[in-house]
């Protein structure tokens, strides 16, 4: 089986121990409480769930610019984006050696994790500008990953930390959500060898699927882990248990028996584009894959990225051999008048944009919303009934 990125073994941080785990909750309702913010919340679930091997917790200030400047930490580690605790107020923590982190997205903010503090440094307005421009290529507060950033503090809270729940994403998605360590095992189980990951923050429409299908067939695959974002989107993506349900019917109806693994991670949307993909590749080594999709704007938004730069970046900046997991480079895929099925639009250099069934995001989400299905050459229509309920419950809520 593939090996973890930086590591003979996976790493989670997540205390399975009973006795080890019961005796950390009870220090922690007495340690000095730090409530921190969603990203870093989402942060300390990837290291609990191992997805985030080799790390044992949030970087410092020259590790976090060491990151955005040369993917790489101080120590030489390749690794794509900062992994940091982000924080406005240390009044709380200060001068303080061990802390509890506190959930921001549970009502009652429970105890997410015990840290052991490195250091509180606190980043400068060019400092995160800088990791701003190199990570998501712009300082633009349009962005919704640079504000998300940005808003997240000054100070930056380092240091190794001991995880004792996954947040919302374990009771949320109970049938969804695994660990790197629960991947790694069912892949095993099932005797796959070669395993496809494609990553989706959107329900799965035809060409999604007939994606996974071609990559599949590309790679002689023996399974695809379908892994999609379970946490925090902007504002107008489709919530994860919608985009759960769609996937789930596609998966059910038409793709062959033990061929397709639907899973979650507890993790929220960067829109980094081509560091983000270069993330979601590093991760997908560390769940088991072999190979990763890395499709047109891969994590993208808006037009702050080049439509293949989320490939390129694969090939002028990741130094060779910094990855085992292999890159599936996938063109636009759309349905084919001229010959009846879905195809990669690189494959097909006679075609027009005539001759596809293009449909836009915001025209499927009209359509949508109005009762009326895609046309079948775009999307299955189980998936269709199940978005035109969501979407229609939607306009309904607003009326």
């Amino acid at each position: 089986m593939i090996k973890p990125h930086g590591a003979e073994q996976l790493m989670p941080l997540f205390v399975y121990d009973p006795t080890q785990h019961h005796a950390l909750q009870h220090e922690a309702e007495s340690l000095p409480s730090l409530l921190v913010n969603s990203a870093a919340a989402a942060n300390a679930v990837m290291l609990g769930a191992g997805y985030f091997t080799p790390f044992t917790g949030y970087m410092n200030r020259a590790d976090a610019m060491s990151v955005a400047e040369k993917l790489h930490t101080i120590n030489g580690l390749f690794w794509p984006v900062p992994i940091l605790n982000l924080t406005h107020d240390i009044s709380s923590i200060k001068d303080h050696k061990r802390i509890a982190l506190r959930d921001p997205n549970v009502e009652g903010n429970p105890v997410l994790a015990v840290m052991d503090v490195d250091a509180i440094e606190e980043l400068s307005d060019e400092d995160i500008n800088f990791i701003s421009e190199k990570v998501y290529r712009t300082t633009d507060n349009e962005h919704p990953g640079v504000s998300t950033f940005k808003a997240g503090g000054k100070f930056a809270i380092s240091g190794s930390i001991q995880v004792l729940n996954f947040s919302y994403f374990q009771t949320d998605f109970p049938d969804t959500f695994r660990t790197a360590v629960e991947i790694r095992n069912e892949i095993q189980e099932r005797g796959w060898k070669t395993v496809v990951a494609f990553q989706t923050r959107n329900p799965m429409h035809l060409a999604h699927e007939e994606l996974c299908k071609m990559a599949m067939k590309a790679v002689n695959g023996d399974g695809v882990v379908i892994h999609m974002l379970l946490g925090q989107l902007k504002k107008g993506d489709i919530p994860a248990p919608v985009r759960d349900a769609a996937i789930r019917k596609m998966v059910e109806v038409y793709f062959p028996p033990n061929s397709a693994m639907i899973t979650g991670y507890g993790f929220d949307m960067l829109y980094a584009g081509p560091r983000e993909a270069v993330l979601h590749a590093v991760f997908r080594q560390n769940m088991g894959a072999t190979h990763f999709i890395i499709g047109r704007d891969h994590a993208g938004v808006g037009d702050y990225y080049g439509a293949f730069d989320a490939q390129t970046i694969f090939e002028e900046e990741v130094p060779k051999g910094a990855l085992q997991i292999e890159i599936f480079n996938a063109d636009h895929t759309a349905w084919s008048k001229k010959l009846n099925k879905v195809v990669m639009m690189r494959d097909v250099p006679d075609h027009t944009k005539e001759d596809f069934v293009l449909l836009s995001g915001t025209k499927v989400r009209e359509i949508l919303s109005k009762g009326i299905a895609p046309p079948p050459e775009f999307s299955r229509p189980e998936v269709a009934q199940i978005l035109m309920d969501y979407y229609q419950k939607e306009v309904a809520g607003q009326a």
